[in-house]
């Protein structure tokens, strides 16, 4: 089993075997902000402070009869003694986090978190119902707000989903282009029909032109950075020539929404096709703004 499974499985353990969803996010997400390395990542959301990968390992777990789920709790059926298999200090923070939250409800949770943890709370739906005007504005004052046209390029090579999301939403991102010609993924959320449900779901728009990618066919056997070379000169030979409307296309949604992002997988840009279409779309007519990889 995941060390990051055996976690939710403890924190359900320490709270007698129930916690409803909202509690238990906002719990792990206070554990996670004092974890060194955090077993989870966290994103703005509906009610706060919100994991997708946690959300679905439960569902994976209750799918295993570990757990069962309602429509506000999830419960532990499995008897085994999780906290024990902890590392000490996971051990150690697990008791910080009951003695120190332990008697909030799930309105104080949100509470404490949307004051102490401000950006967390930008796309809550209730925060207007809990927090006073202060409050509010120090929300409103972590909303990344920006006004300058950047088309930025991003891999998701090497993050998690919420890290991705974040670098996303913090460089006030308003448009995902993917620029995969197969946009599918073994790496949770990464498929197209995820990645545009996550996106969505925080206010960002995702599109795909799959003609600008590359084959999976062409991809094979790339060792070394000339591989990557080589297999770019065709790139630019064989692609760029041939998809000018498709680049005209992503340089008409730059202007239009002024930040928006290429997406593939390598975090090296200088091993991901992304670059080459960005430098062609910096060279259309009428390009005038920044291009940045994030």
């Amino acid at each position: 089993m995941f060390y990051r499974r055996k976690i939710l499985l403890s924190l359900l353990q320490l709270f007698d075997g129930q916690l409803d969803k909202i509690r238990l996010q906002k719990l792990l997400f206070l554990m996670s902000q004092r974890q060194a390395k955090p077993e989870y990542e966290f994103i703005p959301y509906r009610f706060g402070c919100y994991s997708y990968s946690a959300n679905a390992d439960l569902y994976a777990m209750t799918q295993k009869g570990l757990l069962t789920e309602d429509e506000k709790n999830f419960t532990k059926k499995d008897p085994g003694d999780y906290i024990s298999l902890l590392k000490p200090e996971d051990r150690l923070l697990l008791t910080q986090i009951k003695t120190n939250y332990g008697a909030m409800d799930a309105r104080d949770l949100m509470k404490h978190t949307y004051v102490n943890f401000p950006f967390y709370a930008i796309k809550s739906e209730v925060a207007h119902h809990i927090l006073n005007a202060q409050e509010l504005q120090r929300v409103e004052n972590s909303r990344p707000k920006n006004t300058q046209t950047i088309l930025f390029t991003i891999g998701y090579e090497g993050i998690s989903l919420e890290q991705y999301l974040l670098r996303l939403l913090k460089n006030d991102v308003k448009v995902l282009v993917d620029v995969r010609n197969n946009p599918l993924s073994m790496k949770y959320g990464f498929s197209k029909s995820l990645l545009k449900k996550f996106c969505n779901s925080i206010g960002i728009e995702y599109v795909h032109f799959p003609e600008v990618g590359i084959q999976s066919d062409k991809r094979q056997a790339l060792t070394v950075q000339a591989d990557y070379d080589r297999l770019f000169a065709q790139y630019r030979q064989d692609n760029l020539p041939h998809t000018k409307d498709t680049q005209s296309r992503i340089l008409e949604l730059l202007i239009d929404k002024k930040r928006i992002a290429l997406t593939c997988f390598e975090a090296n840009i200088c091993q991901c096709h992304r670059k080459h279409l960005a430098e062609a779309i910096e060279k259309l007519p009428g390009f005038h703004y920044e291009l940045k990889h994030i």
